[in-house]
């Protein structure tokens, strides 16, 4: 096809700004989905993301739109909206010249409007600007406009104005993409150069790759060549999304599509590597992608110890299809053998549990999730640790080093006030605050990642009432009275529910935790202690009183002494059992505990 009849070109906003049903309608309206299959957010085709109404990946689909005279192919690529998957959304402006910024009406820019928008002029691609949801009686164009100039400083005087809803004015947004958006640069004729932007595995047909070819063209049975793992493959099929996987004859420049080929091991593809010719003439390499910053780290441990090969293969098949998290193997002495897994966020790690769990029928413990800390030791140096249980005492090393982001956080101008106050009792370091209408504020705060995670996001959404939405970027590390909060059950330190903490809050955390634990530890045939310590320092203590049988049931009556002889036999076997007895923690345990972490 000729290049100059294709566009490829991608949907960013923030959440629930209307991203899937604006593609819903562009699939509708130029007949690419007939009437009788369509469905709401038809691009998102798992049931984690019909079920909670988000985009989790990003996907392609092939339109044919006519206009004066001439058939043009649109490549569009749905993106998520969510600041955990930020990655999915550079992944897939890397296979683009444009984007269309599409923003609410009604409620304006939102966090992850600004970020994406950032992401697309990094990207240097061309940005149409778009006004959703016109159909909303409290909708407010010329206020957004105006918004969008102040905090992007896009000029926004000729935004585009639709109602994905209802069908009005998609047909221009088509025609703006014609017209305003650049065609691909490749040359059909050069030697083969394509993007492999994601990629997914398929039991019967083995890994499906999704390409971008930037230069030559692919045909079915040509031989390439992988160059980050070696390998080279025949195309036994390759094609468009139209959304379903349609083959053709042959992919050419410009063009967005798939191909199939006897890859059956996951560690044979790697999302951003160049595709090319085998044995075909030097050609440079495509940029590919940036390694993804995982904030977030937690491990995962199989229910059923025999269940840890299972958990290892789930993990390997969902990393074919989400490159950004990573995982390793991990032992616990509590728990057994798992993998510690880094995530990009909360939301990204509660995804991949379900995927998990779903997906591959697994039943699991996760822990607490926590960030990457620093330790400096004498000599200057820095490591990272992933978890509680790798820092080491506080005599080898000298400070502790914990993640700052910068979070920017737009809210409605009434909750300025609420929002401070909540930021500076999360150890928030102000750093400005603009306003960007009359009635919406944005905030800059410079905050400690483990606050963040902690339940920052719960207080800012209730405290705002919905409203306020939050964006955030690592900026780097600093050092801080941080201390390890050790929980130890029967004098023995469980690994999986130590944390680090700041020290002001070390005792209150202590006490919750054992709250917890001591409602979910059943009694034993002795008295268990709970503990939550700080070094040597014991913070805080409860103890789950054991079971006792009444041993002077049968006396009835007569000398106490007989009473207290027997009492004090049983006392006796209870310490003996205490010194040799293990305590049993159940499964629910470990969850009540760490899966509440942000209930304060």
């Amino acid at each position: 096809m000729n290049s100059k009849l294709i566009r490829n070109f991608s949907i960013i906003a923030h959440i629930d700004h209307g991203k899937s049903t604006l593609a819903d309608r562009m699939l509708e309206l130029t007949g690419t989905v007939q009437k009788r299959d369509m469905r709401a957010q038809l691009l998102d085709d798992m049931d984690l993301e019909r079920e909670r109404g988000i985009t989790i990946k990003a996907r392609a689909v092939t339109i044919y739109f006519d206009r004066h005279g001439e058939r043009y192919q649109l490549n569009l690529i749905d993106t998520p909206g969510h600041v955990d998957f930020n990655y999915e959304v550079e992944k897939s402006l890397q296979a683009c010249e444009g984007a269309i910024l599409l923003v609410d009406a009604a409620q304006g820019v939102a966090a992850q409007t600004v970020a994406n928008a950032y992401l697309a002029i990094e990207a240097d691609l061309t940005i149409l600007t778009a006004l959703n949801k016109l159909d909303l009686p409290h909708a407010r164009p010329d206020e957004i406009a105006e918004e969008i100039e102040h905090s992007i400083g896009i000029d926004a005087t000729d935004a585009l104005q639709l109602s994905a809803k209802t069908g009005k004015g998609v047909i221009e947004v088509l025609e703006a993409v014609v017209d305003k958006m650049p065609p691909p640069t490749g040359d059909p004729d050069a030697p083969l150069r394509a993007l492999i932007f994601d990629a997914v595995y398929d039991e019967y047909r083995g890994i499906i790759v999704y390409v971008r070819i930037f230069d030559g063209t692919i045909k079915k049975g040509m031989r390439i060549y992988l160059p980050s793992t070696d390998k080279a493959y025949d195309t036994i099929e390759i094609g468009h999304f139209q959304p379903r996987m349609t083959p053709c004859d042959q992919l050419e420049a410009g063009e967005v599509g798939y191909f199939v080929s006897n890859i059956k091991q996951l560690h044979d593809v790697r999302i951003g590597d160049t595709m090319i010719l085998h044995k075909g003439p030097k050609v440079d390499m495509l940029p590919g992608y940036r390694e993804p910053r995982h904030m977030v780290y937690a491990d995962f441990f199989p229910t059923a110890n025999g269940d840890f090969e299972k958990l290892r293969e789930a993990l390997d098949t969902l990393s074919l299809s989400d490159s950004s998290f990573s995982y390793e193997p991990v032992t616990s002495e509590a728990l057994g053998f798992g993998f510690r897994c880094g995530f990009l966020g909360l939301l990204h790690m509660e995804i991949v549990q379900q995927r998990l769990e779903r997906e591959h029928d697994l039943d699991m413990i996760q822990t607490a999730p926590t960030v990457t800390y620093k330790i400096r030791l004498a000599d200057g140096s820095e490591q990272e640790i992933h978890s509680p249980g790798q820092l080491p005492s506080p005599d080898k090393f000298e400070a502790l080093l914990e993640p700052i982001v910068r979070a920017t956080i737009l809210i409605p101008a009434e909750y300025v006030g609420v929002l401070m106050q909540i930021c500076n009792d999360h150890r928030g370091l102000y750093v400005r605050q603009e306003h960007l209408s009359t009635t919406r504020v944005q905030l800059i705060y410079d905050i400690p990642l483990a606050e963040v995670i902690y339940d920052f996001y719960d207080k800012l959404k209730s405290s705002t009432r919905g409203f306020g939405t939050l964006n955030y970027e690592l900026t780097g590390f600093k050092q801080d009275d941080l201390v390890k909060l050790r929980v130890l059950v029967n004098s023995d330190e469980v690994d999986a529910l130590s944390s680090i903490v700041h020290k002001d809050q070390a005792d209150f955390r202590g006490r919750a935790v054992i709250k917890k634990l001591r409602k979910e530890i059943p009694r034993h045939m002795f008295e268990v202690p709970l503990q939550a310590a700080v070094g040597s320092r014991i913070l805080a203590r409860e103890n789950i009183a054991a079971l006792r049988k009444d041993v002077t049931a049968k006396c009835y009556g007569g000398d106490i002494s007989r009473k207290r002889k027997l009492l004090e036999k049983q006392k006796a076997g209870k310490r003996r059992m205490r010194q040799i007895g293990s305590v049993e923690i159940p499964q629910k345990a470990f969850l009540a505990v760490l899966g509440n972490q942000e209930s304060k």
